[in-house]
């Protein structure tokens, strides 16, 4: 028998959801056969199996929240199955999986040497000197169950828990194996604040969130639990708005230019399997003119006092999709043409909107566009997309009379919008990036030329 377990899904991402279990009991798989459907923080995936034969049970159903390492299903290498005497138990163990999700993490842990024994002598004999030492030793011991592993928590987490207050045993752990982190010892705090009424401290020292009124005084509601994406693009984009000094500056560019280009080469493109949209031409010009402007494929450590100026240059795409907002990532622009670009970023957006998009296909961005001229609008001040440091907003193209040659001619305008991190870049070398983007937007040789 083999178990098959929640493998590693992405940089910093420790659990999800399951939306589907693809295979049954008593089906045959094979090894990287997908088995079950997992919704995390970033996208909805797919989970290949690593084992293969007969599936005699399945651990976890719709609706489950698992964590990396957690099992999800066990499998008959020989093939040989009994598909009755799963049936017969597959009740009790539905019934079984509740415990079993709660306990089974903290027992990973329990390898691992701990300090009870020692403490438990410890607070039999008195200690000789140094009273202060004996107190915290004496704490930690009574902060454990004596029935149970110690929860699974580095030692800067346990004296959080302490400093607020919260039982670290009560805990649920989300990190890898059930670790706890201080997210978890912070969120455990503030369901106890919420459950009492009190407001809930936002991570980071961000500002107290008041409780909201009771709606149902006026009329009937409908509440709707976020989506683990809407949650995830919540809380980073509040990060974002929180921790970057926003400023945004505007600019108009005259495309009809590049209209007349794009409407004698579009069927080329479209045969080639793409759509030769402004999106698709604007990515290849951010990928020349981070070059000219490096401090805009950057991102800021603070940690160390530093700027991270990056060397490759990948471009992020936010893409509107019934779930959510993603921003799969084109990689390496600036060795692309735009034809390239142009299939790439269709057959993206695609799989965004099928759920189909990986964590990989999302990471690793040095700047983003984002464009809502398929909708409307004029100008808008896109958030920076955390750890970058600059995104470029895209509104729709206008009809608009402009003064030349001594004459007022309908020109196109197109209406920017570029966001960026004041720490990182100064206002001047923003609006020079800027007008650098809409002089090659309307001289698209600029691109040959520097690009």
């Amino acid at each position: 028998m083999q178990e098959f377990k929640v493998p590693e899904l992405g940089e910093n991402v420790t659990q999800g959801d399951v939306t589907r279990v693809l295979v049954k009991v008593g089906d045959t798989i094979t090894k990287e056969q997908p088995v079950v459907e997992l919704e995390t923080d970033k996208a909805t995936i797919e989970v290949p199996s690593s084992v293969a034969g007969t599936v005699k049970e399945i651990k976890v159903k719709p609706g489950d929240k698992v964590n990396v390492g957690a099992v999800i299903l066990t499998v008959d290498e020989n093939g040989a199955g009994a598909p009755a005497k799963q049936e017969d138990e597959q009740e009790p163990r539905e019934e079984e999986k509740a415990p079993e999700k709660v306990v089974s993490m903290p027992r990973r842990e329990s390898p691992a040497p701990s300090p009870q024994p020692a403490a438990a002598p410890q607070e039999s004999r008195p200690a000789p000197a140094a009273p202060k030492a004996a107190e915290p030793a004496k704490a930690r011991a009574e902060s454990r169950p004596s029935e149970g592993p110690a929860a699974p928590a580095s030692p800067s987490v346990r004296r959080l828990a302490r400093e607020i207050g919260v039982d670290i045993n009560e805990v649920q752990g989300t990190g890898p194996g059930g670790r706890i982190t201080e997210e978890d010892v912070k969120e455990h705090a503030r369901r106890i604040l919420s459950s009492i009424g009190g407001a809930m401290s936002r991570p980071a020292g961000g500002p107290a969130v008041v409780p909201l009124p009771d709606f149902e005084k006026w009329g009937t509601v409908e509440r709707q639990p976020m989506s683990n994406i809407r949650r995830k693009t919540a809380e980073h984009l509040s990060h974002a708005w929180t921790t970057i000094p926003h400023v945004t500056q505007f600019d108009k560019a005259d495309i009809s230019p590049m209209e007349e280009l794009r409407a004698k080469f579009r069927k080329q493109v479209e045969e080639a399997g793409g759509n030769l949209t402004i999106t698709a031409v604007l990515v290849k010009v951010l990928a020349a003119a981070v070059k000219q402007f490096p401090q805009f494929n950057a991102s800021l450590d603070e940690a160390n006092a530093a700027i991270v100026y990056k060397q490759y240059i990948n471009v992020g795409v936010a893409v509107d999709t019934e779930f959510g907002l993603l921003v799969p990532v084109i990689r390496n622009v600036d060795q692309k043409n735009i034809t390239e670009i142009a299939v790439e970023l269709h057959q993206l957006s695609e799989k965004a909107r099928a759920k189909k998009l990986t964590l990989e296909e999302m990471s690793g961005g040095g700047i983003s566009i984002s464009n809502l001229g398929g909708i409307g609008g004029t100008y808008f001040t896109p958030i920076v997309n955390w750890p970058e440091v600059a995104i470029l907003g895209v509104s729709r193209g206008i009809m608009e009379p402009v003064w030349r040659n001594d004459t007022f001619e309908p020109r196109q305008l197109l209406p920017l919008s570029l966001s960026y991190d004041h720490r990182v870049i100064d206002g001047a070398d923003a609006m020079r990036f800027l007008r650098w983007v809409v002089q090659a937007l309307e001289q698209p040789f600029l691109l040959s030329l520097l690009g």
